[in-house]
């Protein structure tokens, strides 16, 4: 016998109110909009919000975790295939999740190193497939043998930034021009 509950149902509309509010919210003002105001847009007070999300990571963190599985999915493939652009399609699928809201970037790079964060498990799964990418790029000789995953964590996290305030173009230009630099050259 069960002895877990089922919240009820108008506990799940407010969670579900306030993830939908906070998920325009956050498309419109980036993570840094008003909690106050995502509670007062889903109609309850910040008591509730705070309930549900005891902080601004942890409702962050709910409403990308189908985006986060989606994106280790991908990523797991990639490892899996260990194609030569393997590489380069992880780094432009993670500038994109970094760049789904502004200042999103940065919380994630603050939740890599802060094991309090909610943050922080689906940041070093990330980070981890990057590592393995890396680490097959670096067998296979197509990157130099000094490229490391903390270079395209950073990478991306610099890519998501100029997608925001310049362009996805520039982004991605700033990606090609990166993985170029990280690139072998063979000398014949």
């Amino acid at each position: 016998m069960s002895t877990t509950r089922r919240p009820r149902a108008d506990a799940r509309r407010n969670y579900e109110r306030l993830l939908s509010e906070a998920d325009a919210a956050f498309a419109e003002r980036g993570v840094g909009a008003s909690l106050e105001s995502i509670a007062r847009g889903a109609g309850v007070a910040i008591g509730t919000l705070y309930g549900h999300f005891p902080t601004r990571r942890a409702l962050v963190g709910a409403l990308l975790r189908e985006r986060n599985e989606a994106l280790f999915e991908l990523g797991d493939r990639l490892v899996a295939q260990n194609t030569p652009d393997a590489l380069a399609t992880w780094a432009r699928a993670v500038t994109d999740h970094a760049a789904t809201y502004s200042g999103l970037a940065s919380l994630l790079a603050g939740g890599l190193d802060d094991e309090a964060s909610e943050l922080h498990d689906s940041c070093l799964r990330m980070a981890d497939i990057g590592d393995r990418l890396v680490a097959s790029a670096r067998a296979s000789g197509t990157v130099r043998p000094d490229a490391t995953g903390a270079d395209l964590t950073a990478l991306t996290t610099a890519a998501a930034a100029v997608r925001e305030d310049l362009s996805p173009a520039a982004a991605d230009r700033l990606i090609s021009l990166t993985l170029s630099g990280l690139a072998c050259t063979r000398r014949t």
